[in-house]
């Protein structure tokens, strides 16, 4: 049985509903999921217990980095985002082929705010056809669908 640290009362997510109202709502899709505040930190919790939680740590840094307006800024969060989960050996590397970090690190001194995006559409890719469908499976999301539906 899981026991995360997921709260499961509250309004946690993105939406003025509360989060095991939403939870029915991520078996619909990955998007559905990730667009929630309380559905990234269930789907965080999953991939943490499968040993990948950094392909949503990677695709939600790139999330906030396409945001940023300040070109010191964007450097320095690109960097960070580089050296944490894209460099070779990084602590959190991510499973990207080599063609892909080869070109993020020729490109890295000059970031974009487009740097990261080839990237994080594998990454995307990975997690919707691989992750999502264990993740819709899991003992912690068929836990959270029991509690909502046993109000």
């Amino acid at each position: 049985m899981w026991k995360g640290r997921f709260a499961l009362s509250g309004r946690l997510c993105c939406f003025p509903k509360d989060p095991l109202e939403e939870a029915e709502t991520w078996g619909e899709s990955v998007d559905k999921l990730l667009e929630c505040k309380s559905g990234q930190i269930a789907f965080r919790d999953f991939l943490k217990s499968e040993y990948s939680e950094e392909n949503i740590l990677f695709w939600l840094a790139c999330e906030e980095y396409k945001k940023i307006k300040s070109v010191p800024e964007m450097i320095s969060s690109a960097n960070r985002i580089y050296s944490e989960f894209v460099q070779v050996e990084a602590p959190r590397q991510i499973n990207i082929d080599c063609g892909t970090r080869e070109n993020i690190t020729k490109n890295i001194s000059q970031p974009s705010l487009s740097s990261f995006d080839t990237a994080q559409k594998l990454i995307y890719s990975l997690m919707a056809r691989d992750c999502y469908p264990r993740f819709l499976k899991s003992d912690l999301y068929q836990a959270l669908l029991m509690r909502a539906d046993s109000r």
